[in-house]
């Protein structure tokens, strides 16, 4: 019998809707030509648009309604006139939260025919997985503002670090370095940060005793930074916290063809609640409805999704079907040097899944 996964969608603000569409394209290829498994897309207008209109970026039940889908796509979010940090605390983060996906999964993988801003580097050199904290650290929302607006204004911003919200994260990179025989680094500041870092880096070494088979190095953030540039092979599976992860991906998402290219996945691994994937570039307002923006991040997302499912020959088929499109550089979007729309993109994407 078919599995049928329910799937929900929030296109989101600038670009996601266009991206997203691509997206959902590429995923219903793949069930058809399966023929095991189906996908049924319900897509929900939140955002930025629904905040202007409803001052609020999801309904009040909107983590109520999600619980009831398997997994979410979500396309970009921030419009001009909503304030960062409403858009992104209010919906993506909100959801992270509520659903408990701890796992914040960012591949770093320079596939063939993408361009690297680096010298000398071959694809093979710039292959790693982030696992970022992705429930609390830094990015708790925890802290106080006093006398806000005089010159005594005073604003504390707290990051909140527990034994199990560190073991749990760094456990899952343990286990995943474990199963693919590859070294494990975790990233902290632990000479800097003396309450936090320090945690962290203790249950890094606890837990570490029960893998003696993973070979482990830890870094501080700015070592680790300086080495993904200068020598990025020696990374192959890294474990940090929330803001750590958040800035170092973004620095890989750079030597590693560019934002359009990066992807990540935000998991509950124990699937008590649904995950969450997306293409991790903003809504570039700027080109939206242009038919210019690049879809290969977010259909890299419905990679990772077939992944969590247990569908990995097919989360594989398509990364080789975005690496022969960087190849033949012929459905290209303008960020990558081509002159494709973003559906020529897709489309594209579609015909060579459908030769695999």
């Amino acid at each position: 019998m078919s599995k049928n996964y329910k799937i929900a969608v929030i296109p989101g603000d600038g670009i996601g809707p266009e991206v997203m569409a691509e997206c959902v394209k590429v995923l219903n290829v793949i069930a058809e030509r399966d023929g095991s498994f189906s996908f049924e897309f319900t897509t929900f207008p939140w955002g930025c648009e629904y905040y202007l209109e409803h001052k609020e970026m999801m309904p009040e039940n909107g983590i109520e309604i999600l619980s009831k889908y398997d997994a979410i796509l979500l396309g970009a979010v921030g419009y001009p006139g909503v304030p960062d940090h409403i858009s992104l605390r209010d919906l993506l983060l909100r959801i992270r939260h509520d659903f408990d996906q701890y796992v914040n999964l960012r591949p770093v993988k320079l596939l063939e025919g993408a361009p690297c801003p680096l010298e000398g580097i071959k694809p093979e050199d710039v292959d790693m997985v982030f696992i970022r904290e992705n429930s609390e650290g830094e990015y708790s929302g925890q802290g106080a503002w006093l006398y806000p607006n005089t010159d005594r204004e005073v604003v504390i911003q707290d990051g909140v670090f527990s034994r199990m919200g560190c073991e749990r994260i760094i456990r899952y990179a343990f286990e995943l370095a474990k199963k693919e025989g590859k070294t494990l680094t975790s990233i902290s500041k632990g000479n800097a940060l003396n309450y936090s870092m320090v945690l962290w880096d203790r249950v890094f070494n606890d837990v570490s005793k029960e893998y003696p088979e993973v070979q482990t190095s830890s870094l501080l953030v700015d070592a680790a930074a300086m080495n993904m540039i200068k020598n990025p092979k020696r990374f192959q599976i890294c474990v940090t916290s929330n803001l750590f992860g958040d800035i170092l991906t973004d620095l890989g998402a750079a030597i590693a063809g560019g934002m359009g290219l990066a992807a990540g996945a935000n998991l509950n691994p124990e699937k008590k609640f649904p995950s969450m994937f997306e293409p991790i570039h903003g809504s570039a307002p700027d080109i939206a409805g242009k038919q210019i923006s690049n879809p290969l991040a977010s259909v890299w997302s419905a990679s990772q999704l077939l992944d969590f499912f247990g569908y990995e020959d097919w989360g594989a088929a398509v990364i080789r079907s975005i690496e022969k499109i960087l190849h033949e550089k012929e459905y290209l979007t303008p960020d990558q040097g081509g002159s494709a729309t973003t559906s020529q993109c897709g489309d594209r994407i579609c015909e060579i899944l459908k030769t695999i």
